[in-house]
């Protein structure tokens, strides 16, 4: 393959994620290895509207040539050794041993500074995609492989601008697919195809890292037959974070959604926590009477607010409920009976009549957002204002249909929203410190 070269780690972050937008619809998990492979994941993360962690593996050097691995370790302790340069650079056990364990305490070290004590994102039954700046031997990224393999992934992906031909040989047997915009046969140094290669510090880690590392929480509720499950979700809570809005799906969606995930990265990125999570189990959503049963639904969402008081970390935040189908129904029932807890509400193509007798009773601030398209929802969003006694506003977005898959809709209704959260979470939040 011919050389390629790229400008800098965000102009190569942009090739790949243009590479891999056939992945979108499988909500991977983008982990970057630090330093250099966390500012194109990020960019890659932010393409796919995917969630994003690092993965901390650590290169073992040889002590006199510490450019010139022998292997590498990660986190849960995985280790793998190239013997045959251990035998070429007359490595003895002992030396081996003292450059594995210095890099295991580095590893743990990473951990504690990169996570802020949070545990990685869940990787079990995901699709994931591993991201570096660049591969040369393939060693480190082959112990990130094996982390991401013995922590349940369904399917594993690498993804870097740059790799020499002998590691992408050796890395496409381990992975269900490579994807590498240039593999040279006369393979250099990694900075030696970027314009800018400057260092990547710990602190633009952190930065970039801020608002894409998610919280694994269980709410715990009851299922439709009366049995004590939990239901899984993703919290992200940026720092600084004036407010969370709780994410209420509809139509048996997951917290998956492709469509509230995006909307989520417009929320955080203007600094505002979201918890998504699954309202139903998987054999509740693939049947259609417990979708549109409205007093389930607002119950899982009011289980939701309930478990986020309990960590107090959590439960200073004002809350904020964005609905969308029968979930926005389910948002504004929630809102009506949490008076005290929920400070506003969004719908986006939702449903908010089949709140019913509820509309009344909601004292939160709440924005309907609808579709130019959607002539019928737009009738039923016009009922639904009727009988709202709150403070209340009507958006509709011109050239949208119910599902706002017409390009740039989408983002028009997450700005809508967000200005909405700022104006009575953020703004609201501020003046009451």
């Amino acid at each position: 393959m011919n050389n390629i070269y790229f400008h800098d780690r965000i102009d190569a972050g942009r090739a790949l994620a243009r590479a891999l937008q056939g992945h979108h619809d499988q909500h991977p998990l983008i982990l970057g290895l630090p330093r250099g492979g966390v500012p194109i994941a990020w960019e890659i993360a932010h393409a796919l509207d995917a969630d994003m962690d690092v993965l901390i593996v650590r290169k073992l050097g040889v002590p006199q040539q510490p450019e010139y691995a022998f292997g590498a370790v990660g986190e849960g302790e995985v280790t793998v050794i190239d013997t045959s340069i251990c035998a070429s650079a007359g490595l003895s056990a002992s030396d081996v041993d003292r450059v594995i364990q210095r890099e295991r305490a580095e590893v743990s070290s990473r951990v504690a500074k990169f996570r802020d004590g949070q545990a990685m994102a869940n990787v079990t039954g995901r699709e994931v995609i591993i991201v570096d700046d660049g591969i040369a031997t393939g060693s480190t990224m082959l112990v990130a492989i094996e982390v991401v393999r013995r922590l349940g992934a369904r399917h594993i992906y690498v993804a870097a601008p740059v790799a020499s031909a002998s590691a992408a040989q050796r890395i496409m047997r381990q992975v269900d697919g490579l994807v590498c915009l240039s593999t040279p046969e006369d393979f250099r140094a990694v900075g030696a195809y970027y314009q800018d290669f400057t260092q990547v510090s710990d602190e633009q880690v952190q930065a970039l890292l801020t608002g894409y590392g998610s919280i694994q929480v269980e709410v715990p509720v009851t299922d439709a037959v009366g049995k004590s499950i939990t239901l899984p979700g993703s919290l992200v809570l940026p720092a600084g974070a004036h407010g969370i809005v709780v994410f209420a799906h509809g139509s048996g969606s997951s917290r998956f959604s492709s469509r509230n995930v995006h909307v989520a990265r417009v929320l955080q990125r203007s600094g505002m926590g979201t918890f998504l999570f699954d309202l139903l189990t998987e054999s509740e959503a693939a049947d259609r009477n417990y979708v549109f049963d409205i007093d389930l639904l607002a119950t899982r969402v009011e289980a939701a607010l309930d478990h986020l008081a309990t960590v107090p970390a959590w439960a200073e935040h004002p809350i904020g409920l964005f609905g969308a189908s029968t979930g926005a129904a389910a948002a504004l029932v929630a809102a009506a009976r949490r008076t005290d807890r929920v400070q506003a509400v969004v719908s986006r193509g939702g449903r908010p009549d089949l709140a019913g007798v509820f509309l009344p009773l909601v004292e939160a601030p709440t924005l309907l957002i609808v579709g130019g398209f959607d002539h019928e929802v737009i009738t039923l969003n016009e009922w639904a204002m009727a009988h709202l006694h709150c403070a209340h506003e009507l958006q509709i977005v011109p050239g949208a249909g119910h599902l706002f898959e017409e390009p740039g809709t989408l983002d028009q209704a997450a700005a809508l929203a967000s200005d909405w959260f700022r104006a009575n979470l953020v703004i609201r939040s501020m003046a009451g410190s």
